[in-house]
């Protein structure tokens, strides 16, 4: 388990393991690849994002992921990957969210993206996305790094 702190200083802990906070956590965040490109959002406050959002009622995280994806960028997800879980315990609450590894099948161009401006699509990531005001508080701490090193780990067994 990893323990840091949040863009805000909040403490953050993430674990790889299987739900270790909550078993139907209320938030989703999904790490997107399309065509060899990174899959981000442009929301109309934060900025640069990976689609995320909270679950519905009645909704599985996973069908969460997947809605939320196709709302905020028009992907349609071939693949769904549980990576992992973060919490994080804020001043008034506390979320707990899964995390979710997607490859993207295809685009559509929607009549809306809800709160994004829709997709954006990245060769690569920024290597100082903490200091790049382009980007949302949500890439900024260290659930990134550490979930795009646990992604690469298991795309190196699914190839063996």
């Amino acid at each position: 388990m990893e323990v840091f702190k949040d863009y805000y200083a909040n403490e953050v802990k993430l674990s790889f393991e299987d739900h270790p906070f909550e078993k139907n956590p209320k938030h989703v965040w999904v790490i997107c690849r399309w065509k060899d490109k990174w899959l981000l959002t442009k929301h109309k406050n934060r900025g640069l994002e990976f689609p995320g959002g909270k679950v519905e009622i009645g909704e599985t995280p996973e069908e969460a992921a997947i809605r939320e994806v196709k709302e905020e960028t028009g992907g349609v997800i071939k693949t769904l990957t549980y990576v992992g879980q973060y919490y994080v315990k804020g001043k008034t609450e506390h979320v707990a969210k899964n995390i979710y590894f997607a490859e993207v099948s295809m685009l559509t161009t929607q009549p809306t993206y809800y709160e994004t401006e829709g997709p954006v699509l990245l060769k690569e990531l920024p290597e100082k996305i903490a200091t790049n005001r382009t980007f949302s508080f949500i890439m900024k701490d260290q659930v990134l790094p550490y979930s795009l090193k646990q992604i690469n780990k298991v795309l190196e067994l699914n190839k063996k």
